[in-house]
């Protein structure tokens, strides 16, 4: 299934993707697809219900991030082999792991709006995880039984904040708007194989990424595994995983965000996003 949260910022309604491609309301079924309602046993009923019957949504109403009331925003740095090279850092021998802040978290196609006096903000494609069971020390032969589907996400990060302004990279990937989720929560069920779907990122209509989830360091039931260690995995978190080559960063001369750029991205299987750039403003 294709699950979404679409209207305005804070009214999102949710809905579903049917097979033809059509918006269909599941409001009269569901609340809101915050984390209880990603369970397999709310996933299981929503599958049970008649899709043709579902009442067709007009339009093309905005589309919020697929989960609402996200409890944490985990991601992952350098976990594509050639983007640690050309982040000039070394190949990470265990995940590095650090928070984006779910306050930076909007819809997919929202505007991203540059920090005050930003310089060097840039851009990352990522495949997203969604965690859809509470997960602690979980192995990684069972890791993948937590998750409840997988997103498209943009981990937008000022690269000045993340590396020159001290060691924790917190800083530089939290700021508002830095997050665009979605535009749908895709089940598990729904992708053969998660470490088998192309990604790609492009600036101004000039293609900067080109990737595949197969080149991922740590693959998902890793990650999942990794953090349950450490950290209580709850039904709503989002993990983003890691970015391929062709950062702004990694550009010789680097190459950052201005406002008026468009970025456009995608994972296979999973949407497409589009963001206009904006200068800061309270």
């Amino acid at each position: 299934m294709k699950l979404v949260r679409y209207g305005a910022a804070g009214k999102e309604k949710p809905g579903l993707i049917d097979a033809a491609g059509k918006l269909r309301d599941l409001s009269k079924h569901v609340k809101d697809f915050d984390g209880a309602a990603i369970s397999p046993a709310a996933l299981a009923k929503i599958a049970k219900l008649k899709t043709d019957t579902l009442p067709l949504v007009k339009g093309k109403p905005r589309m919020g991030s697929p989960v609402a009331n996200v409890g944490k925003f985990i991601a992952i740095g350098l976990n594509f082999y050639d983007h640690a090279e050309e982040s000039g850092m070394p190949v990470p021998k265990e995940p590095v792991v650090f928070m984006k802040a779910t306050s930076c978290i909007v819809g997919c196609n929202d505007t991203v709006m540059l920090p005050k006096g930003s310089k060097k903000s840039d851009w990352e494609v990522e495949l997203g995880i969604v965690i859809g069971t509470r997960a602690r020390y979980v192995s990684q032969k069972a890791a993948t039984d937590y998750v409840a589907g997988y997103c498209t996400i943009n981990d937008v990060s000022e690269r000045e904040y993340q590396l020159e302004r001290g060691p924790q990279w917190d800083k530089g990937k939290g700021c508002d708007t830095f997050g665009p989720i979605g535009p749908w929560l895709v089940t598990k069920e729904e992708i053969p194989n998660i470490h088998n779907c192309k990604m790609w990122l492009d600036v101004n209509g000039k293609r900067m990424q080109t990737g595949t989830t197969k080149k991922m360091i740590f693959n998902v039931s890793k990650i999942v595994s990794y953090l349950s260690q450490f950290m209580t995995l709850e039904p709503g978190d989002i993990i983003t995983t890691g970015t391929p080559p062709g950062v702004g960063l990694g550009m010789k001369p680097p190459v950052y965000l201005k406002a008026g750029d468009v970025m456009t991205l995608g994972i296979e299987g999973l949407g497409e996003q589009r963001q206009v750039v904006v200068p800061f403003k309270l």
